[in-house]
């Protein structure tokens, strides 16, 4: 079978959707990606995958969507493939329309998180709603990464059939590493003793790192190790003031973008995503496999993920406060944070093994 997958940007694609590209070719089908073009393809072709990029917009532009739609509908009748896979809620409409009317026999769907569940402007909230349902009606197999997710699908009508399928990362990458974290201490100059809490992800406002930023300043003796950049397709205000006017100093370490994130996070004491609304993050999962524990906002998704006072902690979204008082209690309690740790190592093992999910994802397909 010949199986076009279709996301919005090269970082979706190299970090969500390779897993999956790679699943199905080990099953013998041929497997084309398909998304706007980017360095961090490089790898996916590396593999011998071929992709084909797009002129992919993150924006709701009806120009762009338009010109998208139209490069994308050319693709996909030059192609033929026997399904289409979308992903992404702007992206993953566009793939089930151009799949539509290019004649694509079988169109699938992942729902990475909802737009209409995201805060916003109402009107915006409803178009995006409107734009699901319709979406809905012209996919035969509808899946979610979060459980909440396909059956907020299923409550509302957009797919009386979706089906959550959760996200998942390799344990053999992901797993505590004492060799890891004494070079990276040592590198970076941190102590043992220091508690180090980390948060990776990309460096946009609804992660929530101006409230961890403020958060961190109530926790003693410990450094924040922040992880990931800004993507050009990324919108709203450019946090590099934001950092730059930390009273942190010292304590805060900017890592950028790494390709090292396992050997980051066995380095680190605590996980911190205090984001405002997620799909099912995967950085959740990495840090659960590696035994950290996790401090998350009670949301769509990591609530699904972490279990309150038993692998880490949840907090309200936005809030300064809470978020401080869940990270000094793990900072001060290196029993708590063991404790918690493992619980979450042996929650990830059986719910987040990436075999597994892309295996049960492919089966889902009919791949």
């Amino acid at each position: 079978m010949k199986i076009c997958q279709i996301t919005n940007v090269d970082f979706a694609l190299r970090h969500f959707i390779l897993p999956l590209m790679r699943g199905a070719r080990a099953r013998g089908h041929e497997v084309i990606g398909i998304c706007a073009d980017g360095p961090m393809l490089a790898l996916v072709r590396a593999e011998g995958f071929r992709v084909i990029p797009v002129p992919m917009a993150r924006t709701m532009s009806p120009f762009a969507q338009w010109r998208a739609f139209r490069a994308l509908l050319a693709v996909l009748r030059a192609e033929r493939p026997d399904m289409v896979h979308g992903h992404m809620p702007i992206s993953g409409l566009l793939a089930r329309f151009a799949a539509r009317a290019a004649g694509v026999k079988i169109i699938a769907y992942t729902c990475h998180g909802f737009l209409f569940n995201q805060p916003g402007h109402s009107l915006r909230r409803a178009l995006a709603f409107v734009l699901e349902w319709i979406g809905g009606r012209l996919t035969h197999r509808y899946l979610t990464v979060s459980t909440e997710e396909a059956a907020d699908a299923r409550r509302l009508g957009i797919a009386a059939n979706a089906t959550p399928v959760g996200n998942g990362r390799d344990p053999a990458q992901f797993h505590p590493d004492p060799e890891a974290r004494a070079r990276l201490r040592a590198a970076f100059g941190t102590p043992d003793r220091t508690v180090v809490v980390c948060v990776v992800s990309r460096l946009v406002r609804h992660k929530g790192h101006p409230e961890l930023l403020a958060a961190m300043l109530a926790v003693p003796n410990a450094e924040l190790w922040v992880v990931g950049n800004r993507l050009d397709s990324d919108r709203g205000e450019d946090l590099d003031k934001l950092f730059a006017a930390s009273a942190l100093g010292s304590r805060l370490r900017r890592l950028g973008y790494r390709e090292d994130i396992p050997a980051i996070l066995a380095a680190s004491d605590i996980f911190a995503l205090p984001s405002h609304f997620e799909g099912l993050p995967m950085s959740v999962i990495e840090a659960m496999l590696v035994g950290l524990p996790v401090v998350a906002s009670n949301i769509r998704g990591p609530r699904e993920q972490v279990v309150d006072g038993e692998t880490g902690l949840l907090v309200p979204p936005a809030t300064v406060a809470p978020l401080a008082e869940a990270l000094c209690k793990l900072a001060t309690d290196p029993a708590l944070r063991l404790r918690m740790g493992q619980a979450g190592k042996k929650r990830a093992l059986e719910l987040y093994n990436e075999a597994v999910v892309v295996g049960r994802t492919l089966d889902l397909l009919g791949l």
